[in-house]
């Protein structure tokens, strides 16, 4: 008895295989001179008549014959067809991580679902934005975020004083410098605030989305192991139409 994955694999194959003789068989049936033969012999008036030979052209495409083979080929794709979707109806397996069953009897087609949303899943987390590691934080109960202590810092002035570079003389004015000085006028306590995540939350977040994607892969292959009962849908559907 053929199991759910070996069906999946050869399914493609005889989808491919099966358009490709639809259309030949489509595109024969368009080509009217594939379809018509001809048969002529030529009688002279009398004995001293010239003699010509026959002519006769073969019917080279019987729209019958090609009903007959399309209708097999199809069949073959229908039987395949139903025989997968008709397993993927009973093919379930549980998801389980480290040994706990996140998820009981999984149906196939679910857990197709759910390996497409973990990979997207593993992209967000993998961009949640990280706490700058050169503060050191600590969460805020009250603030529900996190914080750094506080940091002192001056604030300063700039105070112009004078520097008297030469003295007054009897003849020349003090020559006098201005410069700025800054001066403490206050003090800053910064504290500051993130919504950000530190990287090792980051990482337990990826581990377990990577270890779910692992499961979750197993189950289907876990589930497309399940053997199959042939389905023969095809004859059925061509008697209908084609008898």
């Amino acid at each position: 008895m053929a199991k759910l994955n070996q069906i999946i694999a050869v399914e493609k194959g005889v989808k491919s295989g099966a358009l490709r003789d639809l259309t030949d068989a489509h595109h024969g049936l368009q080509k009217p001179a594939l379809l018509a033969g001809i048969s002529r012999v030529y009688q002279p008036k009398d004995e001293e008549g010239e003699q010509l030979p026959p002519e006769s052209t073969r019917v080279q495409i019987k729209a019958d014959e090609v009903i007959r083979r399309t209708a097999s080929v199809m069949t073959r794709l229908f039987d395949v067809t139903a025989t997968k979707d008709w397993a993927n109806c009973t093919a379930k397996a549980d998801v389980t991580v480290d040994g706990q069953a996140i998820l009981r009897d999984v149906p196939v087609s679910y857990l197709l679902f759910l390996e497409k949303q973990l990979t997207d899943l593993h992209t967000f987390v993998k961009k949640l934005p990280v706490l700058d590691a050169a503060e050191a934080w600590a969460f805020d109960d009250s603030a529900d975020c996190w914080k750094t202590e506080p940091v002192r810092t001056n604030r300063t002035k700039k105070v112009p004083r004078n520097h008297v570079k030469a003295e007054a003389t009897e003849k020349h004015p003090a020559q006098v410098e201005v410069y700025y000085e800054d001066i403490a006028v206050g003090y800053w306590t910064t504290v500051k605030f993130s919504g950000a995540l530190p990287a090792k939350r980051i990482n337990e977040l990826l581990d377990r989305v990577e270890r779910l994607q692992r499961a979750v892969k197993f189950a289907r292959e876990e589930a497309n192991g399940a053997e199959v009962t042939d389905q023969r849908t095809g004859d059925a559907v061509f008697r209908y139409l084609f008898e």
